[in-house]
């Protein structure tokens, strides 16, 4: 399996480049973002790309994929719907559209996020821009497209937020996360985890094209 992953950098896309680079069934894995990852292996190769709202020209080095892996994302924090909305759909469109045309057998697995508003109309701005990226994402024609809904995600194995606020969440929380585990299992997911079932979602598939976590923990069990 060839895959492709946006925001590697990231904590979530950490977790999945980890996974994907120890899959043995995995041949290439080629990310996508502004910076390098820093990671080193025979299997991966880094496209650098500043501009992430156009692709013109990429068409051979984004061609031959057989998954993507579409992990980029920032807090709304502080942030106008307008201006959420050009870097979560936007981006994601751009990108999508670019794939679905060159690669129509592609599995395309998005990462959203627990509640996220598929009506588009309620009160919360970033579920609604959400729920807006995973319709039209769902509407293009690749071969698969699954939209991932995590909740709390646990960076494992050195994953670490970009995000200043997070990275206090998590360490403030970090002697807690056993008992969460237990006592909420429908919330509660690693970075590793969730690398590990969206590899397993892009081979075999699976029933729901929304994931939540409870979703995504059973496909663990597959």
């Amino acid at each position: 399996m060839r895959v492709l992953i946006f925001g590697a950098t990231g904590m979530v896309g950490q977790g999945v480049l980890r996974a994907a680079l120890m899959d043995p069934g995995v041949e290439i894995v080629q990310t996508i973002g502004r910076t390098p990852t820093g990671a080193e292996d025979r299997k991966l190769r880094e496209l650098i790309h500043p501009d992430l709202f156009h692709f013109a020209g990429l068409e051979q080095e984004l061609s031959g994929f057989d998954a993507c892996f579409f992990c980029l994302g920032v807090s709304s924090a502080g942030m106008a719907e307008e201006e959420y909305r050009r870097v979560t759909y936007d981006i994601a469109m751009a990108a999508a559209g670019t794939l679905s045309r060159l690669n129509p057998q592609m599995t395309f697995i998005f990462v959203s996020g627990a509640g996220t508003d598929s009506t588009e109309k309620g009160r919360l701005m970033w579920a609604r821009v959400k729920g807006a990226t995973e319709n039209a994402l769902m509407r293009l024609p690749f071969g698969a497209s699954y939209m991932f809904r995590p909740g709390f995600i646990q960076p494992v194995h050195g994953a670490r937020s970009k995000t200043e606020l997070y990275r206090f969440l998590y360490m403030a929380l970090r002697p807690l996360l056993p008992v969460l585990r237990r006592i909420l299992p429908s919330y509660v997911l690693t970075t590793e985890e969730l690398g590990l079932a969206m590899l397993r979602v892009a081979r075999v598939g699976y029933a729901r094209r929304v994931l939540e976590t409870r979703d995504i923990r059973a496909v663990l069990t597959i």
